[in-house]
């Protein structure tokens, strides 16, 4: 959380530029890159060579000022670069909620999904500008970039669900999402 804002929150104004995928002010920013995706590829091999060669930036995640505290509504923006690993799309690490809420994402701009998975169901959901996915309570999810360009939406979740990243590593996600040879996407086993 920025060092500028203090607990408890005031009312303030986050100006969004819906177009360029941004907000204002900010708050704490994430990048994350191939080398921090381990375990998350099929093709562990081809995951190795990118995240020791150039190790692209895969997606990075931009905050609001609004903690990730109880009771509050922290929003984000997470744009996805275009890309695969041996066919599977670039993606976000994916995540459950500790504290089981639910969450939305609205697509701001190129093209991605959504896929959820309560350990038993798997879901894939196309989210493109102007769409909102709603994940319910209990739901894993992870967002992926299924276009040629990069892909961005907003999420706004309860500050105290937290994130289990490891979740996704145990238990997967059901599918995975794959360009087949005609360019579509298509989902394989896990």
């Amino acid at each position: 959380m920025p060092q500028f804002y203090e607990q408890p929150l005031q009312p303030f104004a986050i100006s969004f530029d819906f177009a360029a995928a941004t907000l204002e002010p900010t708050g704490p920013t994430l990048e994350r890159r191939m080398s921090d995706l381990e375990g998350l590829f099929a093709d562990h091999e081809q995951w190795r060579a990118a995240a020791e060669g150039d190790n692209p930036v895969v997606y990075s995640v931009v905050s609001s000022p609004v903690p990730e505290a109880d009771r509050e509504l922290p929003q984000s923006i997470t744009t996805i670069n275009p890309g695969t690993v041996s066919g599977e799309f670039f993606m976000t690490k994916g995540h459950q909620h500790p504290n089981a809420q639910g969450e939305i994402y609205l697509g701001l701009t190129g093209r991605g999904g959504l896929l959820t998975f309560d350990g038993y169901d798997t879901r894939f959901l196309e989210i493109n500008p102007g769409t909102v996915g709603y994940i319910p309570p209990g739901w894993a999810h992870r967002s992926i970039n299924t276009g040629d360009t990069p892909y961005s939406f907003l999420a706004v979740y309860p500050g105290g669900a937290g994130h289990d990243y490891g979740w996704v590593l145990s238990h997967g996600m059901g599918k995975r999402v794959l360009m087949a040879d005609d360019g579509s996407v298509t989902l394989a086993e896990y």
